[in-house]
């Protein structure tokens, strides 16, 4: 993999350079709690975008896909040889979403984590962000978001749980504390979610965008929004959440869902069963599309709180051997690397989950189509 080395000086200088900008007029004064109502998008729109290729190739760097879900528990591992002890992932949904690896992340990539996420902060304090067009404010507050909650968790590191560890001047859980300040006003990323982002766009799709550092959560995507990106990112991650194990399950005659749709429903799901099944719907391949016309309740009570790494937030003292895939590079000499053993058989699952995808030919193949008269606009998926 790249390194994210290159990159420390660049994050380093871009937030000491915004951060020399004076505070706008119109900025509230630190400590301030008051102020979300100067993040509505406004009526006056200015044509500037914001560029976020170091970030881009940050998450390329730091995300492990683990493929769509086969919306088949896992099955619990077996401890180590010698060993009551089973490190690393057990949960039934671990072979679901994308993974940071955060236990081999060094302090010099972390510190450039941080510098970037005080270079977004001050980006907002140097610019009008509710007066650019609509996709670039989405674009930069999922950003934030998401690299906060990266961010944090790579300074807390080793973390079993954002939901259950504490964060902040505040000590408390991730999604609550105010590590952000933009014109003055603390926010967590819970308050971009629900105070910022949820009130101000009505497509319940944005509910995907937002990385919560937990396999429950929705993926964090190996790319970064952009005003060009956004709407088809958030499709392939409603796509790739909802037909989840830990997105929808029958039990009985009623649905299970995520918890996360709970919190949304005050801004889209006013009418409960009825507007949350519609949305599931929209994006439901065959078995999800069952549960939802098969069913006559539904209850928000999935959630996995463990941490989307590779380890499961832990330091395992043992070592194993593997072998780097040279994705059948002729004449290319694999390389062999030590990772945890629990990292190994996480890898190894997730290839055998893969190939059983593909075994039953449910991995299809996918075209997006691009508009050549708006080469600019994002194009859209055929599958």
């Amino acid at each position: 993999m790249a390194r994210l080395v290159p990159f420390a000086r660049y994050f380093a200088l871009a937030a000491t350079l915004a951060m020399t900008s004076a505070l706008p007029a119109n900025a509230q004064e630190p400590g301030d709690q008051a102020g979300f109502e100067q993040f509505v998008p406004s009526a006056r729109v200015q044509a500037t975008s914001i560029d976020y290729t170091v970030w881009d190739d940050a998450l390329k760097y730091m995300v492990f896909r683990m493929g769509r879900s086969s919306r088949q528990a896992a099955a619990t591992p077996e401890p180590g040889t010698g060993s009551r002890r089973t490190w690393g992932h057990t949960s039934r949904y671990r072979l679901e979403g994308n993974r940071v690896i955060f236990s081999f992340l060094e302090r010099d990539i972390i510190d450039s984590l941080t510098a970037y996420k005080q270079d977004l902060e001050a980006t907002a304090n140097t610019i009008d962000i509710a007066a650019l067009p609509r996709n670039e404010q989405l674009a930069f507050w999922i950003n934030l978001h998401n690299a906060t909650v990266i961010e944090q968790l790579a300074q807390e590191y080793p973390v079993r749980s954002p939901s259950l560890s504490k964060f902040g001047p505040d000590e408390v859980p991730l999604d609550d504390a105010k590590v952000i300040t933009i014109r003055g006003v603390a926010m967590s990323p819970k308050d971009i979610r629900t105070r910022i982002v949820y009130p101000n766009w009505s497509d319940p799709k944005v509910i995907y965008g937002f990385f919560r550092g937990e396999i429950g959560g929705p993926s964090i995507m190996s790319e970064a929004y952009t005003a060009r990106n956004v709407s088809r990112l958030l499709e392939d991650g409603a796509r790739d959440f909802i037909n989840s194990l830990r997105a929808v399950e029958k039990r009985g005659s009623t649905m299970h869902v995520s918890m996360i749709y709970q919190e949304a429903a005050p801004f889209h799901f006013n009418n409960w069963d009825a507007d949350l099944r519609a949305h599931i719907g929209r994006y439901a391949r065959d078995e999800v599309a069952g549960i939802v016309e098969t069913t006559d309740r539904a209850d928000a009570s999935l959630y996995e709180t463990d941490i989307a790494d590779l380890a499961n937030g832990q330091r395992e003292p043992t070592l194993s051997y593997v072998l780097e895939d040279t994705g059948g590079l002729a004449g290319a000499t694999p390389a062999s690397a030590r990772v945890p053993r629990s990292v190994a058989r996480l890898v190894l699952e997730q290839r055998r989950k893969i190939n059983e995808l593909i075994r039953r030919k449910e991995l299809t193949p996918r075209v997006i189509v691009i508009d050549m008269q708006n080469p600019d606009k994002d194009g859209y998926i055929v599958e």
